[in-house]
């Protein structure tokens, strides 16, 4: 398996794409033992990895996201323990932390010496890292579904809709304290799609008054409320958060306030 992931980024020069590339194929590895783990018997797979390995979003992601929706059988720190034997049988020298003290469990899956190998890196301590997070206490209301992805290797998992997926990001849009550009260039790739996707509004609701933000949205819709976000941000940071995970750099001219404006307005009251 290792030497799979080396000959994936064999003549490439861009060390961009390198990186994501190998980021996404031990992201792959990670969800088929969870599958192998009979996880997603607990879990949901969610958020921008999953829009990228489910609906081919066209951009490259770094964590893997799920959503606690059954507790009876949940052991993280078994599945854990399985991706790095897994891995080590594999050939990559691979350590793994896990944390469970907050309600977000949070994992990270490090490896060794790849970067080296495939010319990314000069000493072999200098590791590609890929973070888990498990929200034990996700809001009510996503509708799941189960699907089969061939991405490098071939696994079953358990998910979010593409629905419920988009009430996350709106949640994520709406709460989060950073700019993060990835997420306002998902809301151009949801604005593109045909026919048009709505918003679980029963998850989007949820989660809003999860977080202590639902008085804000009854008193505004959040397509209002994100548009006044929006008029805020400095478009260069945008740029400069999405530039290293787009499959096609050229595509840099869609993240523009007005297309993001655009592309919201869509949705309207969602």
């Amino acid at each position: 398996m290792k030497e799979g992931a080396v000959l994936l980024v064999r003549g490439i020069d861009d060390p961009i794409l390198k990186m994501n590339l190998l980021r996404e194929y031990i992201q792959a590895f990670t969800l088929r033992c969870f599958h192998e783990s009979m996880a997603f018997q607990c879990l949901s797979f969610v958020g921008g990895t999953a829009l990228r390995f489910l609906y081919e979003l066209p951009r490259f992601s770094e964590d893997l996201d799920f959503s606690l929706e059954n507790p009876e059988g949940y052991d993280p720190k078994a599945w854990l323990k399985k991706i790095k034997r897994d891995l080590t049988f594999a050939g990559f020298n691979a350590t793994v932390i896990w944390n469970d003290r907050k309600i977000v469990n949070i994992g990270w899956i490090r490896i060794a010496e790849l970067m080296r190998d495939v010319g990314l890196a000069h000493l072999p301590e200098q590791k590609i890292s890929i973070k888990l997070k498990i929200d034990t206490r996700p809001p009510a209301g996503a509708i799941l579904e189960n699907s089969v992805i061939n991405r490098h290797v071939i696994f079953a998992l358990r998910h979010h809709n593409l629905p419920s997926l988009l009430a996350g990001k709106i949640h994520a849009l709406c709460t989060r304290k950073y700019i993060k550009g990835r997420d306002w260039y998902d809301m151009i790739w949801y604005g593109a799609r045909r026919p048009r996707v709505k918003p679980n509004k029963k998850l989007l609701e949820n989660a809003l008054a999860q977080t202590g933000d639902e008085a804000e949205m009854k008193s505004k819709q959040w397509s209002n409320h994100l548009i006044t976000r929006l008029n805020k941000i400095d478009q260069k940071k945008l740029v400069k958060d999405i530039v290293p995970f787009l499959e096609e750099p050229k595509e840099i001219q869609l993240l523009t306030i007005e297309n993001i404006r655009k592309s919201i307005m869509q949705f309207h009251d969602g």
